[in-house]
């Protein structure tokens, strides 16, 4: 009999909002990849591929995290700790998920692509989720790795190759992650020192965490403009990039001056935004240059 309720514990246990996100900019490296030639086998088996170890990853995630969940407020509702799912049936549910994933990249898709998203997956819901996350306060920035893959999947997916664009899409996300996620740390700062957890405000103080913050987030502002600089993307993609910049250092430089954590729950909200407006930006600017080039040839 189908039961609503359960099948979308699965779901919640396996952080479906930031497996979209995830898929999203995945999405994106395929079009940046090869605009004019899609192949819509590789958009649909390759974005299922990864989707299905990306929702792996985040079970295998609360999985281990549920000592942690149960102690935040903004987790303790999670299916594992409130006792909807049982431990046993999650760990199917993720090995499943990830066996077809990875069955899909690999026979489907490209060895490449499957291994670097089996590598994301052991990176992020093993390497970190276990010992970064408990054990050192740059865990966000060494564990952003494995979350700032998906754009260089979805290009590695098109064409089976990394190149310099890939490269740039997955820095982009690496330097987005330690604002991102230091700035949730600063909200919920009581919460990570309950579940003795060392994210930068607990073993570092909260100026020290903004000041890093706001430096993580100029690096960002460099990181992002380098597809104009290599010419990849034109001034359309530079002007967005550039007012979504300027969004994004007012809100922390405000936070920096006015020592106000509330305001880190804005920005932990607004790179949301940020990444997503970013890379929709990205190919805007993709297919407007070629639009203008079919132009200029007719």
């Amino acid at each position: 009999m189908f039961n609503f309720k359960i099948y979308k514990a699965y779901l919640e246990s396996s952080k479906p909002r930031v497996v979209l996100l995830m898929i999203f900019t995945s999405f994106i490296g395929m079009l940046l990849a090869d605009p004019l030639h899609l192949n819509f086998k590789i958009l649909i088996l390759g974005n299922l591929g990864i989707a299905l170890m990306s929702l792996s990853a985040g079970s295998i995630n609360q999985l281990l995290d549920q000592r942690i969940d149960s102690i935040m407020q903004r987790t303790k509702s999670r299916p594992l700790v409130s006792g909807v799912l049982k431990t046993k049936n999650v760990v199917l549910y993720a090995s499943i998920m990830a066996i077809i994933g990875f069955f899909i990249l690999y026979f489907y898709i490209n060895t490449l692509t499957a291994w670097l998203t089996f590598g994301s997956l052991i990176g992020y819901a093993f390497i970190y989720t276990i010992y970064l996350k408990r054990s050192t306060p740059q865990n966000i920035v060494i564990g952003g790795a494995a979350g700032a893959t998906p754009p260089l999947l979805g290009w590695t997916a098109m064409t089976g190759q990394i190149d310099l664009i890939a490269v740039i899409l997955f820095l982009i996300i690496f330097t987005w992650t330690p604002p991102h996620f230091w700035a949730l740390a600063l909200f919920r700062k009581e919460e990570y020192f309950a579940a003795k957890i060392p994210m930068l405000p607990v073993t570092h103080g909260e100026q020290y965490t903004r000041v890093h913050i706001t430096l993580y987030t100029l690096m960002l502002t460099i990181v992002s403009f380098l597809p104009f600089i290599i010419q990849f993307s034109s001034h359309f993609y530079l002007i967005g990039a550039l007012i979504l910049n300027i969004v994004f250092l007012y809100y922390v430089i405000k936070m920096q001056v006015s020592k106000n954590n509330f305001l880190a729950n804005k920005i932990f909200n607004y790179s949301i935004i940020y990444l997503s407006a970013l890379f929709g930006f990205l190919i805007a600017d993709r297919y407007l240059v070629l639009l203008a080039d079919v132009k200029s040839f007719a």
